[in-house]
């Protein structure tokens, strides 16, 4: 067949065979997104292949969806939300401290530095000798056993004390505030702590349990000073305005809105997971109706339901499949492939698989290795940070170019 299309000529008739690319698209996607998609996939095509028929394959009206208008969100009184954004607080910061174990320590650091009394101690030192020389307390250490970090604590505070913004933050240390030092301090420590666990595999209570988190902050906070718990004033201003603005107290307080949004992608993948037979009745039918050869061009959760139906039926209709940035091969290594068991061989009447896969997606995967001599992969690369790297293949030329020379 050559790529202008093959004429068969019958008595005096001619024929014109014309290959049809149906696009079947992946998780989350509606009308909206599907057409602004389907359009660029359309466009890339007749660029280079006039002759192709390139059809639709929306299943998206068969994906998740509520069916009860949303009456399994639970709601919050929005002035109720508003009402604890000290409480919200915390929670802001302590989900900036997951990510930067020494963030509070960063924002001591930038504060101003005053000048130091001569003939007395620094501030700066005194902070560095308590925080370097104390005992924990019989409590304190008990909470430690409990939070599962006793044996790895020492390591912890070492660990801050080398650090830098620790070493900077002790120059800004003035008596008038000394205090206002020591919680920021041990939230680093137990932190520090935190990520050394997650570090060894090893996941501890203090992990998941944030009511025993801040305990043992508490109590190391007591064991540096008796002085009034707290984040200090100008350090809690900012995570009160964020919980009130951006934080927790917004999702709550957005519940609906945010599970609109959210709500798409993963509802789509439990709904194949469990039910997906109609996905793939639809995409045969779709295939039925075409003209054939058939290319199934299959993004995504897509490239699972043409794998997973392409395994159970023989349509002999479908001379190529092309998957992009899909998970069938990391599904069958699991053994969660719905249509094939791990360990079994693809039909023989599988027809010819070319998979696209970029590195910087990572829910893209190389097949050629679980299906030996029967995928051929192919890396392109978008420039692309994960998660936009997912959707970025349709503009990327390296994948035009792999689809276009397969094209019957």
């Amino acid at each position: 067949m050559n790529n202008t299309g093959e004429k068969l000529c019958v008595g005096v008739a001619t024929l014109i065979i014309m290959t049809t690319v149906i696009f079947v698209h992946g998780t989350g996607i509606r009308e909206r997104e599907y057409n602004e998609t389907f359009e660029i996939i359309e466009q890339k095509i007749h660029a280079q292949r006039p002759d192709i028929n390139v059809t639709p394959c929306l299943w998206g009206a068969l994906g998740a969806r509520f069916n009860d208008n949303r009456a399994s969100v639970p709601l919050e009184d929005a002035t109720l939300a508003l009402s604890q954004p000290e409480e919200d607080a915390y929670i802001v910061l302590w989900g900036q401290l997951y990510c930067d174990i020494l963030y509070q320590l960063r924002l001591l650091s930038l504060k101003p530095v005053e000048s130091g009394n001569a003939f007395g101690e620094d501030p700066g030192d005194i902070l560095q000798s308590r925080v370097a020389s104390f005992t924990p307390t019989s409590e304190l250490e008990a909470k430690l056993q409990e939070a599962g970090i006793a044996e790895i604590f020492a390591e912890a505070r070492e660990a801050v004390i080398r650090s830098e913004p620790y070493q900077r933050a002790l120059l800004t240390v003035s008596k008038s505030d000394l205090s206002e030092y020591y919680a920021p301090i041990a939230r680093a420590v137990v932190a520090q702590a935190m990520f050394i666990s997650e570090q060894q595999e090893k996941f501890p209570p203090i992990l998941t349990d944030a009511q025993l988190r801040d305990k043992v902050v508490e109590l190391l906070t007591l064991a540096l000073t008796e002085a009034e718990l707290g984040l200090g004033g100008w350090l809690l201003k900012p995570f009160i305005e964020l919980a009130q603005h951006g934080g927790t107290n917004y999702v709550r307080g957005n519940r609906l809105e945010l599970t609109d949004k959210i709500s798409p992608m993963p509802g789509d993948i439990l709904l194949y997971q469990t039910r997906g037979e109609k996905i793939r009745a639809f995409i045969q039918q779709q295939i039925a109706q075409a003209e054939p050869p058939v290319v199934l061009l299959a993004h995504s959760l897509g490239g699972i339901a043409c794998v997973d139906l392409l395994v159970q039926q023989q349509l002999f209709q479908v001379e190529l499949l092309v998957t992009v940035g899909s998970q069938a091969p990391f599904l069958y290594e699991i053994n969660a492939l719905y249509s094939l068991e791990y360990g079994q061989l693809l039909p023989e009447h599988f027809p010819e698989w070319l998979n696209i896969y970029d590195l910087r997606d990572f829910l893209s995967y190389v097949g050629n290795r679980i299906f030996p001599e029967r995928v051929q992969d192919v890396q392109v690369d978008s420039r692309q940070p994960f998660p936009r790297s997912h959707g970025a293949y349709w503009t990327n030329a390296k994948t035009w170019e792999a689809i276009i020379s397969r094209l019957p």
